[in-house]
């Protein structure tokens, strides 16, 4: 009956989570998909459910290192940009008010990293039940969408730069100070 409440109450959190006024900027969206996520992990280890990769994430997971066929400066800014709107600002982003400095970006991080733990141990032998119900089998592929499209992002922004073109088909240039 505790687990019922509890699940409940992660249920309900996750709707107030994710409820976003149209004015919130991306990086305020991406936030709350942060927390939802972190506050939804039982229900994500019971395989109740699934995490949806996005379309640019796929195409990356299946060769990040394939040449674009069109290698035309807006072609591959419009690649760019689907995977930026996937896995977030790149290392080579200007800080803006959209994308906070790293320190604000860690600050948030470490927020939803303890939201993480918490939500965590609500599940009992949490690692056997992922196994069994297929959660780390789907984790698994998620983390290697994610890594391929960290990837596939820098391979076509060397092919931007060697290409002569403009950000964000290419990396921005930041002066170290």
């Amino acid at each position: 009956m505790k687990l019922a409440g509890i699940l409940v109450s992660v249920i309900f959190a996750s709707g107030c989570a994710s409820h976003t006024n149209k004015t919130e900027d991306s990086y305020t969206k991406a936030t709350s998909k942060k927390i939802e996520a972190a506050v939804t992990i039982p229900l994500a280890d019971l395989n109740l459910i699934e995490t949806r990769i996005p379309a640019a994430l796929v195409v990356a997971l299946k060769n990040p290192y394939a040449a674009p066929l069109d290698a035309s400066c807006d072609n591959l800014a419009k690649d760019i940009i689907a995977l930026d709107e996937a896995l977030g600002a790149d290392l080579d982003t200007p800080v803006t008010k959209k994308n906070e400095s790293l320190i604000a970006r860690t600050i948030v991080s470490e927020s939803v990293s303890a939201i993480r733990k918490s939500t965590e141990a609500v599940v009992p032998f949490r690692n056997w039940v992922r196994k069994l119900s297929g959660a780390e089998r789907k984790s698994k592929t998620v983390a290697a969408a994610i890594s391929a499209g960290g990837i596939r992002r820098a391979y076509l922004k060397g092919i931007g730069h060697a290409n002569k073109c403009q950000p964000p088909a290419a990396p921005f240039n930041i002066a170290l100070k």
